[in-house]
């Protein structure tokens, strides 16, 4: 019997006419962490918009959306050779190898609820697992390490495109947390203020990592300031917000939003603010690398790294530091050895 026969009880999730294929309700099934299921969400939204030409949602509409997905528009978008032919659009618009790898996760994770469901053929299914990403040549584009005067840069850019005060204030909070604690973007977008804290005197604050790791980091006196500042403003809009979440989305004008910010948000901000400083394309992800490779290069202990970085083990902070682009100065030693620079080339 094939996949689009059979008839399981979870078809009850969409029904011909009702409200549509609930992945709100089933996908934590298969992706427990939170953040991974907003990434999901995130690219799932981006595949309808390109095949289908529906709107890009945000917030608490990507959550209606998700909760009520189109069955009949998702047998249109879904197949291998248009998950391919979207994998390779990506890569040309400059996503790394760590966004495609989850954009290509999060269609065939669909595709496959889908067809458990009754509603997509296991051929498709089956035949969308065997999509690769696009070669590194097709497009890819490469992780950048920021030098220390390209990240004082962008914080300073951060702040500068504010056109209120109070987003002023919190796109300094966001830049200035970015760029010394290595924060994924994810794991800002899920703060609260019941994350802050004291731990033997010393200012804390509980990150909700990747598979449901927590950490907790000693906050730097800049981002305790630029909190300061943020409270100040969030005093305004509620006065109890420990429960709430720490970085909100701001109202035209800069009113301050219950929402919070989301991950795509805060990937607008550092966007936007490597634009206005001129140093290209920068993403949030770079700022944790650049991070790793100024401590790194500054001779801090890799446990140190290891430890801000909160990954299970060193090995995996050395995998991660040999990536970082190494200096090849060989062409230039040559050079020096030839005496090539004290040549004057304009009479030859």
């Amino acid at each position: 019997m094939s996949g689009i026969e059979r008839r399981p009880a979870s078809r009850a999730l969409a029904q011909p006419g009702g409200p549509g294929f609930n992945l709100l309700a089933i996908l934590p099934g298969r992706a427990s962490s939170i953040h991974t299921q907003r990434a999901y969400y995130r690219w799932i939204d981006h595949l309808l918009v390109t095949f289908a030409g529906l709107k890009p949602t945000a917030g608490d509409a990507r959550f209606r959306r998700m909760g009520a997905l189109p069955v009949d528009v998702l047998q249109k978008c879904l197949s291998a050779p248009q998950l391919r032919a979207w994998l390779g659009m990506l890569a040309a618009e400059g996503h790394g190898k760590q966004g495609l790898n989850q954009a290509r996760a999060a269609i065939i994770t669909l595709a496959s609820l889908l067809a458990e469901s009754g509603w997509l053929d296991d051929y498709t299914s089956s035949a969308m697992r065997n999509v690769h990403l696009p070669s590194a040549e097709e497009g890819q584009r490469p992780g950048r390490w920021l030098s220390l005067e390209q990240i004082r840069q962008l914080m300073s850019a951060a702040a500068s495109i504010g056109t209120s005060e109070n987003q002023v204030v919190r796109n300094r909070l966001v830049i200035t947390m970015l760029c010394t604690m290595a924060l994924r973007r994810e794991e800002v977008a899920a703060m609260r203020w019941s994350d802050l804290g004291m731990q033997n005197n010393r200012i804390v604050l509980r990150v909700h990592g990747k598979g449901r790791k927590v950490g907790l980091i000693d906050i730097p006196q800049p981002v305790h300031n630029a909190l300061e500042a943020w409270q100040r403003c969030m005093a305004t809009a509620e006065p109890t917000p420990q429960n709430t979440p720490l970085v909100r989305r701001l109202w035209k004008g800069g009113r301050i939003s219950r929402m919070g910010l989301t991950a795509d948000g805060i990937w607008l901000i550092v966007s936007d603010a490597a634009r206005a400083a001129e140093i290209g394309h920068v993403a949030p992800h770079d700022l944790r690398r650049s991070v790793a490779g100024a401590l790194h290069e500054s001779g801090v202990p890799i446990e140190k790294i290891s430890r801000l970085l909160r990954h299970s083990n060193l090995a995996v902070t050395e995998r991660y530091l040999s990536r970082l682009p190494q200096r090849n100065e060989g062409a230039v030693m040559m050079s020096d050895l030839l005496g090539l620079e004290e040549v004057d080339w304009s009479g030859m």
